[in-house]
């Protein structure tokens, strides 16, 4: 409804000097750190990476063993995370959850000093894109967490969480003071709410102005979405909203003022911008939303109806190249870093303290280490109209990623023999440049000229780590039978050379 109902919920560069002015140092913010990467950065990397960049809290997908590890003894509060795939067993079994809470938490805190501050059950569990899927199991998987952590005695200092998509609530009149729980988990979110209350956990909460201009791009305010105030302000009975993220964090307040939840902590969970992938997806919008979501915070103020300091997780750290894309391409771009760790645009996050403070700029990842600097491309002699060139990009978009290709993306500027290497490689890489995976059927050819273009930058990967070393071999084109085709189309429908 309105601004409000919408599949997320609701929710330049050259500003970036402007931007650094405006910035005051702000308590703490937190960073979604996702491993959905046929190349992960190692885990020691990473929360340097953290650590210079000022990021005080982490929250995670799940609890891999060598990443809380890491983080122990830094002093970065963590909320590891329980996927949804796990939410049936830990809810038909107390047993389950205490071996879960004595592995991932008893192990960390006890040997490892990790300071892991919640956990959080399952992630966008009532999503209304899952039909259901995990309504019965999430409430009963919170209780048994938390009597394990209970039993363990971590409960004063862990506390349980279900980070919730903003469409578990809405808007009967598309104005704020009209919010309420969705109608279909209305009585369990109340449940929830009172279980949290109850056990001092906090309401978790996932905005994405993004996702709502990307569902109504025609209809939706683009200036709405940003935080410099040339919106047309929503007035709410004199409450004036000129922003998307004040407009939709209201709306849970309101949700559970009105339910008797009024003070129940709320963490915003993950807010942020993709950088690729759509043509609202770039550079230049992902800087000016999260720099303008850092100065809004900065000041403390919060928003209308929640005064005070915002808890916030930015999404997030570093782009994953292997999530899926079923809600869009944008969906392995969301980071404010690149895969290995660079900087995509400047950021100020006004943490007194850190090593970036002085300058307003991110901190990179030291000490990268890189495969060889060759890509494999399309061969010059090959002819666009064989239709092997069309069953090898199908294959190489299939099991890699061509996500920044198509319209309105960084790499929309190439033409369909540049598309075409832009995948080959893209597959080279992703198999450790194994040389047979730059073969495609004597198509392929490995050059030490970088064939980047522009915006369109053709990937080198990073050393995988040694246990790895057998996990990208090629895979038999048997299978490409199973492989999407989706970027075929667009592929050759560009202007030949």
């Amino acid at each position: 409804m309105g601004f409000f109902r919408n599949h997320v919920g609701w929710l330049l560069v050259g500003l970036g000097t402007l931007l650094l002015l405006m910035v005051r140092p702000v308590s703490g913010i937190g960073a979604n750190w996702g491993t959905q990467c046929s190349h992960p950065l190692p885990p020691a990397t990473v929360v340097r990476m953290l650590r210079e960049n000022g990021f005080q809290k982490a929250k995670l997908f799940d609890a891999d063993y060598d990443i809380l590890r890491a983080l122990g003894r830094t002093g970065i509060e963590v909320m590891v995370g329980i996927p949804n795939d796990m939410l049936a067993s830990l809810a038909s079994s107390i047993k389950a959850a205490e071996k879960w809470v004595s592995k991932n938490v008893s192990t960390h805190i006890n040997t490892n000093n990790v300071n892991i501050r919640y956990v959080a059950v399952g992630n966008e569990p009532f999503l209304e894109t899952y039909n259901g899927s995990f309504i019965r199991s999430t409430f009963p998987a919170l209780q048994n967490i938390q009597s394990a952590l209970i039993k363990a005695g971590h409960s004063n200092q862990v506390k349980v969480t279900v980070p919730l998509n903003a469409d578990v609530y809405s808007s009967s009149t598309s104005l704020p003071s009209g919010g309420d729980f969705r109608t279909d988990i209305h009585d369990l979110m109340l449940q929830m709410a009172k279980f949290l209350s109850d056990n001092g956990g906090p309401f978790t909460v996932n905005i994405y102005p993004f996702i709502s201009l990307y569902s109504n791009p025609n209809d939706f305010p683009v200036e709405y979405a940003f935080f410099d105030g040339k919106a047309t302000p929503l007035n709410d009975g004199g409450t004036y909203y000129y922003n998307m993220f004040d407009a939709n964090h209201d709306t849970l307040v309101w949700a559970l003022q009105r339910n008797g939840f009024g003070n129940l902590p709320i963490i915003v969970g993950e807010i942020g911008w993709p950088t690729d992938g759509d043509i609202n997806a770039n550079l230049n919008y992902a800087q000016r939303f999260n720099q303008g979501f850092m100065s809004h915070i900065a000041n403390g103020k919060g928003t209308p109806m929640r005064p005070g300091a915002v808890d916030a997780y930015l999404f997030s750290l570093i782009d994953e190249d292997q999530k899926s894309i079923d809600p869009g391409y944008f969906e392995r771009h969301w980071g404010i870093f690149t895969f290995d760790g660079l900087p995509k645009y400047q950021l100020n996050l006004g943490v007194v303290g850190a090593t970036n403070y002085s300058t307003g700029s991110l901190v990179p990842a030291r000490n990268v280490r890189y495969l060889e600097r060759k890509w494999c491309v399309l061969k010059p002699s090959a002819k666009l109209d064989d239709s092997l060139v069309g069953d090898s990009v199908s294959y190489a978009c299939g099991l890699a990623d061509c996500t920044s290709l198509g319209h309105g993306t960084s790499c929309s500027n190439m033409d369909a023999r540049g598309n075409a290497s832009y995948a080959f490689n893209s597959y080279f890489q992703t198999n450790d440049q194994d040389d047979v995976a730059c073969k495609f059927s004597n198509l392929g050819m490995i050059t030490k000229t970088d064939p980047s273009v522009g915006s369109c930058r053709f990937q080198v990967a990073i050393e995988p780590p040694v246990s790895a070393s057998s996990r990208h071999r090629p895979i038999s084109w048997e299978c490409s039978s199973c492989l999407i085709l989706i970027i075929l189309p667009l592929l050759l429908s560009m202007p030949m050379v």
